[in-house]
């Protein structure tokens, strides 16, 4: 009898314990789909699914304040990107500076790490516009104020280390978000950031030019510079057929004229940014005896006639306002030039944005992030290329700053970058994005990038913006 009630005793703790285990593991929910999490984030929309192998890729829409100090006065939709890998490695957090790409692609210090990558689109750049659009809600604060929203919003699901970068206009974004936030990323890799503190001092731009790459090729680019200017009268004239062919109209920048000498001071500047000392061989070798076709099509390769333009600068109108109240834009003077063939010089920015928009210039603004930077400057690289004349002005850092560093690559244009740098600082700086973004030891000490280089995702060339903008 005790043997029986023992064993009706034992198949009752049995079963119980069966029906626990069960109802706890039916209680125990499945892994979540990526897509299901990112879309139960409150304002997170979907716009579109890419496929891309050994990744999950989406366009989305995320509400954001269009005055993050006063949030309950209207929203509007920011585009972003996410190309993702997996929860437990590493996020890269990118923006250009202008528009996003939907396009899946992957930063350099995306590969390095092997890890997730955010991008963002600036504020402003349509169709990121609030409407209407309060252009004085258009600054750096504010923009930083955005990735700091997306940032919170994202770490939860991705809660590994988190890396900001962007390259340009973009690298000085990702300065100006540690600046107002510095304890959300873990580094930031600052590509090509120009880095314009004082607004009207810009002698370094004219020192760069006096001595940048071969006095064979500065010669060459100067010569049809100066010689695009002597023939204005019968060049304007194909520039005239170009803009009606086109449908080409100039009220912003007030004249076809004011636009064709706009476009041939870019040209050196243009040709330094984006090319290389061996692409001088392309440049007339004779601009006294090239034709006018040769002229135009060389001026026309490098800084682009329809740059300026209405057509031209209205996708770029944000830029324009924040070099305009903010950021700052440099002028710089022509000695090989007669004063007889300028009339105009470098136009400041309010002559590329609508006499609609009011623009008032900040000049404390950039100060206080080089201060801030010089001062406490931590895990941060700042990458520049040695022909790239952004790089003119740089940011520097002070005795406060820890953990950061300025390198400069041989050689390299805009697009500079980690890979281009001298061996012993590339190994560094790849060990730094590394140790930063969290992975193993033994990652970090082969300073190797974790993931092997895609041709399609991993995107090397420099990206251009037509006209001079960063």
């Amino acid at each position: 009898m005790r043997k029986a009630l023992r064993w009706l005793l034992a198949l009752t703790v049995l079963i119980g314990t069966l029906s626990t285990a069960g109802a706890a593991t039916a209680a125990e929910p499945e892994a979540t789909d990526i897509k299901d999490q990112l879309l139960a984030i409150p304002g997170m929309s979907l716009i579109q699914e890419k496929p891309y192998t050994g990744y999950r890729y989406f366009v989305l829409n995320y509400t954001q304040p269009v005055d993050h100090r006063h949030p309950s006065k209207g929203t509007f939709q920011q585009r972003i990107t996410v190309l993702h890998k997996d929860v437990s490695r590493p996020t890269v957090f990118y923006t250009g500076g202008y528009n996003v790409s939907t396009t899946p692609s992957r930063r350099e210090p995306t590969q390095i790490v092997d890890g997730n990558q955010v991008s963002m689109e600036y504020r402003f750049f349509n169709p990121s516009r609030p409407d209407p659009a309060d252009w004085s809600k258009l600054d750096i604060w504010q923009a930083a104020s955005d990735q700091h929203r997306i940032f919170k919003a994202l770490k939860k699901i991705y809660s590994k280390n988190w890396i900001s970068t962007g390259g340009s206009k973009g690298g000085m974004t990702a300065t100006y978000y540690e600046r107002f936030y510095p304890k959300d990323m873990d580094g930031v890799v600052a590509y090509v950031a120009p880095n314009d503190v004082v607004n009207n001092e810009d002698s370094a731009y004219d020192r760069f030019f006096a001595t940048v790459g071969t006095k064979e090729c500065r010669d060459r680019l100067n010569a049809v510079q100066r010689e695009a200017l002597v023939r204005r009268a019968p060049l304007e004239k194909k520039y005239e057929a170009y803009a009606a062919e086109n449908g080409y109209t100039f009220t912003t920048i007030g004249s076809l004229d004011r636009a064709y000498e706009a476009v041939v001071l870019d040209y050196v500047w243009g040709f330094w940014q984006y090319s290389l000392l061996s692409d001088c061989d392309t440049v007339p070798a004779n601009a006294k005896t090239a034709t006018d076709d040769e002229i135009w099509t060389s001026v026309d390769t490098i800084s682009g006639f329809s740059a300026y333009a209405d057509q031209g600068l209205e996708t770029y109108t944000p830029y324009y306002y924040q070099a305009g109240t903010q950021l700052g834009a440099p002028t710089i003077r022509f000695p090989h030039i007669e004063k007889e063939y300028i009339r105009y010089g470098y136009q400041p920015p309010r002559n590329f944005v609508p006499r609609s928009i009011p623009m008032k210039f900040q000049p404390w603004v950039m100060r206080d992030v080089d201060t801030w930077v010089k001062n406490n400057a931590r895990h941060m690289l700042f990458v520049y290329g040695q022909n790239d004349p952004w790089g003119a002005e740089p940011f520097h850092l002070g005795r406060g700053a820890k953990d950061s560093y300025v390198f400069t690559a041989p050689g390299l244009n805009h697009g500079a970058n980690v890979a281009g740098l001298v061996p012993d600082q590339k190994a560094l700086a790849t060990s730094r994005i590394l140790d930063w973004a969290g992975v193993s030891a033994t990652a970090v000490a082969k300073a190797k990038p974790l993931a092997k280089f895609d041709a399609k995702l991993d995107v090397r060339d420099v990206e251009r913006e037509p006209a001079l903008r960063p």
